[in-house]
């Protein structure tokens, strides 16, 4: 697991991939947002939104009604125990001057996919999350810091265009769903990687 993550290569892979996927992103999520007040359904339409970006690490195509998959419903056990952990163990580090809740929610950014990507218990996906990440969190936290800040100053200085300045910084906040999703396929392709040869072991 000697491979670190390149941050330059992160962020220009993770944006040609969220652009280039950017429509059938942009109708998952319209699908999503259509139907999040169905009680149940919206859950497995939450593990589908996992999956696109599963599925935009592996290079798959994306196929927007994939949200609403049977499969979808199967680890819907192991979800919520795993959200519950997610939600405790991050909410009681957040109790130690909140900085050990940003590490360790950095550290167990991760547990969800692997959980769902790779068949494993909630326990051994946070713990793999958590030793996949060691030593990147940096890197994840400026990755992220960095794509806020851009997403921000182009739509900022789009939107001080007179009169269609409102619409471009609306265009480009569109967009930057699909983008921070091509991003985040990319961070977990590299920490899927890693993953795999932890559970080679």
């Amino acid at each position: 697991m000697e491979n670190k993550l390149n941050f330059t290569q992160t962020l220009l892979d993770g944006v040609k991939c969220g652009l280039a996927n950017a429509l059938n992103l942009l109708l998952a999520g319209i699908l999503y947002l259509i139907t999040i007040w169905i009680p149940y359904l919206n859950v497995a339409t939450t593990i589908g939104f996992y999956k696109l970006v599963i599925s935009l690490s592996k290079g798959e195509k994306i196929d927007p009604l994939s949200i609403f998959d049977k499969e979808n419903f199967k680890n819907l056990s192991d979800f919520f125990l795993l959200l519950g952990l997610l939600i405790a163990g991050v909410g009681a580090a957040c109790a130690f001057m909140f900085v050990p809740g940003i590490v360790l929610g950095i550290a167990w950014g991760y547990a969800i996919y692997f959980l769902i990507d790779k068949n494993i218990s909630p326990l051994k996906a946070l713990r793999i999350s958590f030793d996949v990440t060691r030593g990147e969190k940096w890197t994840i936290f400026f990755v992220g810091f960095a794509l806020s800040i851009a997403i921000g100053l182009v739509a900022g200085l789009l939107g001080a265009i007179p009169k269609v300045g409102g619409v471009l910084a609306v265009i480009v906040a569109i967009l930057a769903i699909p983008v921070a999703m091509g991003v985040e396929a990319q961070l977990y392709k590299h920490f899927s990687a890693k993953a795999e040869e932890l559970l080679a072991e």
